[in-house]
């Protein structure tokens, strides 16, 4: 098995320890702002740590990178700040494992962006798969609780869809951005990337929670003890992202990711006791399949 296939599995199952951390922060102990902040904050220290540690260790300096990685990195690290602000909204929609495969629609949103903007050609089985995956997205969010609207038109819905879309724009943004580093080393170039990407969103966070939320920082800061967790966890997890991201394209990357609808399952039932309903089951399955039939199939 290569090596960015069992990166990528490992990327999913840190990921779903990390979003299962924050949304029991976001339940009661922070707002949706603070608990994306904790995500970054509490990463910050072990991310730089770790990215110094392994430049002095390689012996090669700090390498060189142009203005096209801040471009990268930077669009990458706002759409990432955005998305997981959808997410951790979404948790309040709708049960966990639901959240995590609404987000997962990010594969059939940059097969679609790919075809409008690039002209990227989809084959017979990639729009028979996207259809499947529109049958699972309709069966999701079929939503029939007062106020909150039917079908695809439903806050649930929306939010997921538009953190799908965001996550995809920072996946090519932060594979734009290690890209454009000055090494042969893949690890040097998911390290350095994570550092500087992770320093901008906590310092950028900080300020517009100082601005919007007063308060909210001190919270986080109460909140340590579990969220500390969430930043090692957090750290692991887009480590592993960005050293698949060096290896291999962003879209086979994803395709292997879309194991944590299976492991994000296995949270919902054994750790916060929800049910998944037959419906829900039914559309779960089929958003999957059409994931990994997308990215097969062509």
């Amino acid at each position: 098995m290569e090596a960015w296939i069992i990166i990528s599995i490992a990327a999913a199952a840190f990921q779903t320890l990390r979003f299962m951390l924050q949304k029991h922060l976001s339940m009661g102990t922070l707002s949706t702002g603070g608990a994306t902040f904790a995500r970054f904050v509490y990463s910050m220290p072990f991310v730089v740590t770790l990215a110094l540690a392994y430049v002095l260790h390689a012996g090669a300096g700090w390498p060189s990178y142009g203005g096209l990685f801040w471009i990268y990195a930077l669009s990458g690290g706002l759409a990432q700040i955005l998305a997981t602000w959808c997410v951790v909204a979404l948790f309040a929609q709708r049960n966990f494992a639901v959240g995590i495969t609404f987000k997962k629609t990010e594969v059939i949103q940059t097969a679609l962006v790919g075809l409008l903007v690039l002209g990227d050609r989809i084959s017979l089985p990639g729009f028979i798969a996207i259809v499947i995956g529109l049958l699972g997205v309709l069966i999701l969010s079929d939503n029939r609780i007062a106020g909150q609207g039917a079908r695809l038109f439903n806050k649930a819905a929306g939010l997921g869809l538009a953190s799908g879309a965001l996550f995809a724009i920072s996946a090519v943004g932060y594979r734009g951005a290690t890209l454009e580093i000055a090494s042969d080393d893949p690890f040097l170039r998911a390290c350095i990337s994570l550092a500087i990407v992770t320093t901008a969103q906590a310092l950028g966070m900080a300020g517009w929670l100082a601005w919007r939320e007063k308060g909210e920082i001190t919270r986080v800061i109460a909140a340590r003890r579990t969220a500390v967790w969430m930043g090692l966890t957090g750290m692991a997890g887009s480590l592993c992202w960005f050293t698949a991201f060096t290896l291999q394209n962003a879209a086979y990357v994803f395709a292997v990711g879309q194991i944590e609808v299976i492991f994000s399952l296995m949270a919902s039932v054994l750790f916060f006791r929800e049910k998944i309903a037959g419906r829900e089951a039914l559309g779960i399955a089929l958003l999957s399949a059409s994931i990994l039939g997308l990215i097969l199939l062509n």
